[in-house]
């Protein structure tokens, strides 16, 4: 009876193990030339996911991503320069497919919001200092146990 158990574990995880591995992914699609291959990563490095937009299309594993790693591939086999890529991607999907995109005025606010957001912080804790510095001693004092029970 014990090894009729034995058994039947045995043919269970067998089991498990084929469905998984039925269920593995194919691998990533290369290109057949290894200069191909180092030039769309290269390109990918300078694309935006637009499923994930905080990665670039070299780095994630959407499968829009790897549709436009491809499509790179294709056209890099086809003669088409990086800069030709990289024109047709901006044209299809705009500026922000472009992981640094250009500064121009519909970029403005990406170049200039952090700076403008650090001053406007050391303004605001600038001020809040003055005030500070400007309060009465008395507003410093802890509060004595008697206030904290009437409260």
């Amino acid at each position: 009876m014990l090894e009729r158990g034995i058994l039947h574990a045995l043919l269970a995880l067998l089991l498990g193990l084929s469905l998984a591995a039925a269920r593995a992914t194919e691998a990533p699609v290369v290109a057949a030339n290894p200069e191909i291959e180092a030039r769309m990563m290269v390109l990918a490095a300078e694309l935006r996911c637009l499923v994930c937009q905080n990665q670039t299309i070299a780095d994630s594993h959407a499968g829009l991503a790897e549709d436009l790693r491809q499509q790179i591939r294709e056209m890099l086999a086809k003669g088409m320069s990086e800069r030709q890529i990289l024109d047709y991607m901006t044209e299809r999907y705009g500026d922000f497919v472009l992981y640094r995109p250009p500064f121009k005025a519909s970029t403005l606010l990406l170049w200039v919001g952090p700076g403008l957001l650090l001053l406007l912080a050391l303004g605001t804790l600038w001020r809040v200092l003055r005030r500070r510095q400007a309060m009465a001693p008395e507003a410093f004092d802890p509060d004595t146990p008697d206030e904290d029970a009437a409260r």
